[in-house]
């Protein structure tokens, strides 16, 4: 059966309730803004349905303190261009798209909601300056008060709908979340450690976790609206990214050891690896943290009791790698608990640094700029005045889908929904509507289409095309108290909504954004400069914007492998390769950079040099050199002039020993890549740089 067929015939409570919740909350909207005499009511309803997508309590008042913010911001802008432009429409409007594009920009460099309001400072700009056009001052100021009533209102009513009418906290979803990104990140220990060949099910299990984690470090900035105890979540979210990356980095190590060069290990170590898999698996399967910690707390004792002496250094390394990761899940386990009960369980945490890829935003910014200005254009050649929708959707869409992953897919969704969403408006804003008289039979008929909209918006297959149903349902009809039936009002309407939509696709089509191998030489060139940083900056402050920058591109390094074919998915090993640097760097500092011979201290400055130019020169296809040297001469330097126990002087070389290995590996993957090879053929040609 079709997903959107077996969605509304079996539909599940979530999907009803919200049907009802939103549906409710805009219904309401409407009324009030129908009784205060609003301008354009169909606002209040926008508002209301965008602040209801995640109808959570703490998301739905963070999202609107961010919708009203950023349309108080954008009406104050749009007042400035009009006093300093009133009467010349072309500086206002260059005026007006440099705005949108700061908006973008700024907007495409966030992953919050204020990248929400970055949008809503846009569109209402645009609005106050292409509806005040001509207008005296006192009429600029009329048009700026009433879109902040309509917005506000809408916003109000979500907030109060959402509160009062089947509640849900942003607290039990980020417990839900920390769940999956926990029993996720388990299932990928235990293939790891089994030194498991299947490639696709690790990077499925590493999704799974690196997924739900981006979510929750992103909705927990919410949780500060929901009473004393979001900080204490926020700070066990940033707990819980921190230890899970470090749990990745360790796991990739300990495979690359156990999967490539078991011939070089213990038997011992090889069976405690595959007996702590196990343990993975039943911690995984086991029912609440108190059974998993008492699966963790048997495996820590299992490799504390093993015997280790006369083992190589590169044996002990596996052993203390495996306690590592032992250690690593058990810090999970209590953010999950300080996440899901802060009172009782108290993490401290700094807040995470995210990535920020500013040619990407700039990209965004000049499309929406583009798309902006060739609407424009049209309607100062046309001066036809319903080209006011094309343009706000022009400014609404291309900022708002410039922030996902796959833009152009969910424009062409959205399209899509829209082509939908005519013939129901016709129906039901046009036809039946113009025979309605009083608000109750005005709810039910145009009520009908926005509920069934609605009712799809929580699945995530359908919902770019549910959503853009319901938006263009409301855009298409425009209630109102003096709404026009006639069918050229309509026709009017759907042709600058079709405009609008298509002058967004082919703004994607145009600039669709950094090609993947594009993408893929600025991550790589990202994580080499962090690794670099990692050296410069303090331990705390390093591991902070590392940490949370890995965490958003191993997403995208995630989202790549899928692009490409099956025997090129290697962008997670590149980036798990460079969480194990990263982190090893501050291992390392955190033992050395305070160590008291200053020969110690400079041999220990060039080894963390050598594996940051190591990791840059293996990403790219070359053997990375001079990681041995540089680990022998940290060595000599530690025996002639550290007084240092010889356990730590073999747990050292045998850190050393594997991080070599895990370079020479990622440099023979990545030479075996086709774009290595053409580069490589490139620069071998006569003339080439």
């Amino acid at each position: 059966m079709p997903t959107l067929l077996k969605h509304y015939l079996m539909p599940d409570a979530t999907a009803v309730k919200f049907a009802i919740k939103t549906t409710l909350a805009m219904m309401i909207a409407l009324y009030l803004a129908l009784w205060f005499n609003l301008d354009r009511p169909y606002w209040a309803l926008i508002s209301a349905a965008f602040l209801q997508i995640r109808p959570m309590s703490g998301m739905v008042i963070e999202k609107g303190i961010c919708q009203i913010g950023g349309t108080l911001i954008g009406a104050l802008v749009g007042i400035g261009i009009m006093a300093l432009f009133a009467q010349a429409r072309i500086p206002a409007l260059t005026a007006l798209t440099l705005w949108i594009m700061l908006c973008t920009y700024v907007g495409s460099l966030w992953r919050n909601n204020y990248t929400y309001g970055c949008i809503m400072g846009a569109v209402t700009a645009m609005l106050i300056v292409v509806i005040s056009n001509g207008s005296s001052p006192g009429g600029i100021f009329d048009i700026a008060v009433a879109r902040l009533s309509e917005l506000g209102l809408g916003a109000v009513c979500a907030t109060l709908v959402s509160s009062l009418l089947w509640p849900s906290r942003v607290g039990e979803h980020l417990a839900t979340q920390a769940d999956s990104v926990i029993n996720q990140a388990f299932e990928h220990a235990a293939l790891r450690l089994a030194a498991s060949d299947d490639i696709p099910a690790m990077q499925q299990a590493l999704r799974g976790s690196l997924g739900p984690l981006i979510m929750l470090e992103t909705d927990s900035q919410a949780a500060r609206f929901e009473g004393p105890e979001g900080p204490g979540r926020m700070r066990a979210t940033h707990v819980l990214t921190r230890r899970t990356l470090r749990f990745m980095a360790t796991l990739h190590a300990l495979h690359q050891l156990l999967h490539d060069h078991a011939d070089k290990l213990d038997p011992g170590s090889v069976d405690i690896a595959r007996q702590v898999s196990d343990g993975f698996r039943e911690a995984e399967h086991g029912k609440g943290v108190p059974q998993a910690r008492q699966e963790l707390r048997a495996l820590r004792r299992l490799v504390h009791e093993s015997n280790e002496s006369g083992l190589a250094p590169l044996d002990r390394r596996v052993r203390l790698g495996i306690r590592e990761a032992i250690g690593h899940a058990m810090v999970m386990l209590d953010a999950r608990e300080a996440i899901a009960d802060p009172g009782r369980h108290r993490l401290r945490s700094a807040p995470l640094a995210w990535h920020r890829d500013h040619l990407a935003a700039g990209i965004n910014a000049v499309r929406a700029g583009l798309v902006f200005t060739i609407l424009a254009a049209f309607w100062i050649l046309t001066a036809w005045n319903s080209a006011l929708v094309a343009m706000l959707l022009g400014t609404l869409f291309s900022a708002f889908f410039a922030s996902r992953d796959n833009p152009v897919t969910i424009t062409l969704m959205f399209y899509k929904g829209m082509l939908a969403a005519i013939p129901s408006a016709f129906l039901f804003g046009h036809v039946l509507l113009s025979q309605a008289h009083g608000f109750p039979m005005l709810a039910m008929l145009f009520g009908t289409p926005l509920f069934l909209g609605l009712m799809g918006a929580t699945n995530p297959k359908i919902m770019g095309y549910c959503l853009a149903f319901t938006i263009f349902n409301i855009l298409l009809t425009m209630p109102g108290n003096n709404m026009n039936f006639s069918f050229d009002s309509f026709a009017n309407r759907a042709l600058a909504v079709i405009l609008g939509l298509s002058c967004v696709v082919m703004g994607f089509r145009l600039l669709p954004g950094l090609g993947t191998r594009l993408r893929r030489r600025r991550l790589i060139k990202a994580i080499s400069q962090d690794i670099h940083q990692l050296r410069r900056r303090s331990i705390r402050d390093a591991e902070t914007r590392f940490s949370g920058h890995m965490a958003d591109r191993m997403l995208q390094l995630a989202q790549h492998d899928d692009m490409l074919p099956e025997d090129q998915r290697h962008l997670f090993i590149l980036g798990l390769t460079g969480l194990d640097i990263g982190s090893a760097t501050l291992r390392l500092r955190d033992r050395l950079d305070e160590a008291p011979h200053p020969l110690i201290r400079r041999a220990h400055q060039q080894l963390l040099r050598a594996l940051a130019s190591g990791f840059e020169e293996a990403a790219n296809g070359r053997p990375p050199q001079g990681v041995h040297e540089a680990g022998q001469r940290l060595d000599a330097m530690i025996a002639e002039h550290g007084d240092v126990p010889a356990d730590r002087r073999v747990l050292l070389e045998g850190l050393i020993e594997r991080l070599e290995l895990a370079l020479e590996r990622l440099a023979r993957i990545m030479v075996e890549r086709p774009h290595i090879k053409a580069a490589d053929a490139d620069r071998r040609q006569p003339g080439s740089a």
